[in-house]
């Protein structure tokens, strides 16, 4: 039978098995693979993959692959010195599975799968990494590591057990996102490892204020300038800084920071590099149907087949590992409109109608709410984040009312449009005056993230810093006045590492953030001003209780387009209290400029742009009390003298001791 592995003549030390057989011992069997086949597996890497165990009192590993279309698959690593044929494996009744337990094996090796396939005329062999491999060698090198099977000792049951109220609706989230290899790198130009990082970007990130740090993916991947989302090992964290262990480490140090940790997770396609997932047993498998139809036209990368059950398994099992084994508190699902849409970036031609005829990705609608109910039911408190840039309605709504079942849903309308504003000379922004204001139109109609992000700083869009426009001193005041409206707008934060010191350069995967830029006084201001809203943000419940409610903002003065000023009112939660905002977004003073305020009293300033700690040319002075007047249908109004490109975050003194917030 030409299809029958023919082994070759050992010469390693190791006997290997000489006739592969079913033992009933074995823990895998046809009927544990049921849920895989159907589509609700969540816990495929606990039947599939490489597992230290013992069997019959001799230790070992336990390997198990599947590959339906298979003609034979064998093993081949370190411990067999690559020997094509020396330890072949068997299949598992029809489930489409192949497995193989080897003794003296154990955690260190490296390994492969070798699959035939084609024609008895054509037969074809390819090496490939196991799909659930738990770790990778470092690339250009493709096999899979066998990991340890003994858990790590974690710390952070308290964390756990605190996770569901730090989720909760009204709860302030501010994630500062980073790219590991390019946050901060040795001096040799190496890359730090994730103890390293637990130690600097941790406390770097805990010390400014945030309450998450989110990671560009560090899921495995062949390619270092796909930043991540090129993906080959959905349950392996990237060699590059070390092993999986370091990354337990680093979430568990995170935890004991009081962080929370979000994965960038990139479910809707896949690495085409061959030893991947890429026609795994010689025809698509994971991949939506053949070249080129599965190949995304943006990116180059394979389209996941999300109406097939088994890939909804393997997606599935991959964010419960990630949830499970390493703790992390959140993912962040890369893409969202490219899952939901046939047709995204395709013409005519390019895609065929789901089953009614429609555009609609019917898989991948189904697996997303899989999805959401799958993390929502088994882990309270951890978060969905949609990069999802459409209309597409309901993102955030429960499934049971026939959303996608997210938590939050990035707010790309409002990036677009304040970036636009913001990077637009100070004399055309009268004219743009409503797109600033046009986010609040739909900003309730889902739980929105508000992300300056990777993606606004790079492809030569140049860095937030370099997107305002004047002199030096307007492009700090700028980025200034951009960051101080994010975190008083409605929504969760995220900022994307650089921007708050004001980076000059595009971020270079490849490079690290220029640090030196810190030992000059304007960057310290722009670090202590992140630093500052993070503060406030986080104590003031007037700027995160009610985000998702419209009774939780009220603008003062909408239209004064003429000055590019706006006003605005956050609102606590007892509807007594509450902050004002005033944002001037001219290049131009305003001296004894009107600001309507919903009561009387005596305001103080809890942050002002121009305050020279934070880098600005001097503080506003505000007179003793407001007038009781009737200006703009409100009972009363404060006079100040705006500077230009100015900032300030008022409160009425009496709220402002009652909170000891002082």
């Amino acid at each position: 039978m030409r299809w029958q592995i023919e082994p070759k003549k050992s010469s390693g030390p190791r006997e290997p098995l000489k006739t592969p057989t079913r033992d009933a011992s074995f823990p895998l069997a046809a009927a544990d693979l049921e849920s895989f086949h159907a589509g609700r597996e969540s816990a495929l890497h606990d039947m599939l993959g490489a597992h230290p165990c013992e069997r019959e009192g001799v230790a070992g590993t336990r390997f198990a692959v599947w590959a339906p279309r298979a003609r034979a698959v064998a093993l081949v690593g370190s411990f067999n010195e690559w020997e094509t044929g020396r330890d072949p494996m068997f299949p598992v009744g029809g489930a489409g599975v192949w497995e193989l337990f080897l003794p003296g094996v154990g955690p260190g090796e490296l390994y492969k799968f070798q699959v035939y396939s084609g024609t008895d005329d054509a037969p074809l062999a390819v090496e490939k990494t196991d799909p659930m491999g738990r770790a990778a060698e470092l690339r250009p090198g493709t096999a899979s590591r066998i990991v340890s099977s003994e858990p790590y000792a974690w710390a952070d049951a308290d964390w756990l057990e605190s996770r569901p109220e730090r989720a909760a609706p009204g709860t302030p989230i501010s994630i500062y996102e980073a790219h590991l290899g390019s946050w901060r790198r040795e001096p040799d130009g190496s890359w730090l490892g994730y103890r390293a990082l637990a130690d600097a970007l941790l406390r770097y990130v805990a010390d400014l204020g945030f309450t998450h740090v989110e990671l560009l993916p560090i899921t495995e991947h062949p390619y270092d300038a796909s930043w991540g989302y090129q993906t080959s090992g959905y349950f392996a964290p990237s060699s590059r800084h070390g092993a999986p262990e370091d990354f337990a480490y680093f979430v568990d140090e995170a935890h004991r920071l009081g962080l929370g940790v979000v994965l960038d997770w990139v479910p809707g396609h896949f690495a085409p590099d061959l030893p991947g997932l890429r026609t795994f047993d010689g025809a698509p498998l994971y991949e939506m149907g053949e070249e080129p139809r599965a190949v995304h036209p943006d990116w180059g990368t394979l389209v996941f087949d999300h109406g097939r059950p088994e890939v909804v398994s393997f997606l599935l099992s991959s964010a419960r590992y990630w949830i499970e084994r390493f703790h992390v508190d959140g993912l962040r699902v890369d893409a969202v409109a490219s899952m939901l849409h046939l047709d995204y970036s395709r013409e005519a031609g390019q895609w065929e109608p789901n089953e009614a005829g429609g555009r609609e990705n019917l898989g991948a609608i189904a697996f997303l709410r899989a999805l959401a109910d799958m993390v929502h039911d088994r882990f309270p408190g951890v978060l969905l984040f949609a990069e999802e840039s459409s209309a597409w309605p309901g993102v955030t709504a429960p499934t049971d009312e026939g959303g996608l079942g997210f938590d939050f849903k990035w707010n790309m309308g409002w990036m677009n449009d304040t970036l636009r504003v913001l990077g637009a000379p100070p004399e055309r922004r009268p004219a743009l005056h409503e797109r600033l204001t046009f986010s609040l139109h739909y900003a309730h109609g889902e739980r929105y993230l508000l992300p300056l992000s990777h993606d606004e700083v790079v492809h030569l869009k140049r860095p937030l810093m370099e997107k305002m426009p004047g002199s030096d001193e307007e492009k700090f005041a700028g980025l200034r006045l951009l960051l101080g409206y994010m975190w008083t707008h409605p929504g969760a934060k995220l900022l994307f590492m650089g921007g708050e010191i004001g980076a000059r350069r595009e971020w270079d995967e490849a490079g690290s953030i220029d640090w030196t830029l810190l030992n000059e006084p304007p960057y310290q201001g722009i670090l202590r001003w992140v630093r500052a809203l993070n503060q406030l943000y986080v104590r003031e419940p007037a700027l995160h209780a009610l985000d998702h409610a419209p009774e939780g903002f009220e603008w003062l003065d909408v239209h004064d387009a003429r000055h590019s000023v706006l006003s605005y009112v956050r609102w606590r939660p007892d509807w007594e209290d509450f902050v004002v905002v005033v944002a001037n977004f001219s290049a131009t003073a305003w001296p004894e400029y009107r600001v309507a305020l919903p009561a009387a009293g005596t305001y103080r300033v809890l942050l002002d742009s121009g305050d020279p700690a934070f880098g600005g040319g001097g503080r506003t002075q505000l007179p003793e009390s407001a007038e009781e007047v009737d200006y703009l249908k409100r009972p009363a109004a404060l006079t100040v003298d705006l500077p230009p490109l100015g900032f300030l975050v008022l409160q009425r003194i009496a709220t402002y001791s009652a909170t000891g917030t002082g």
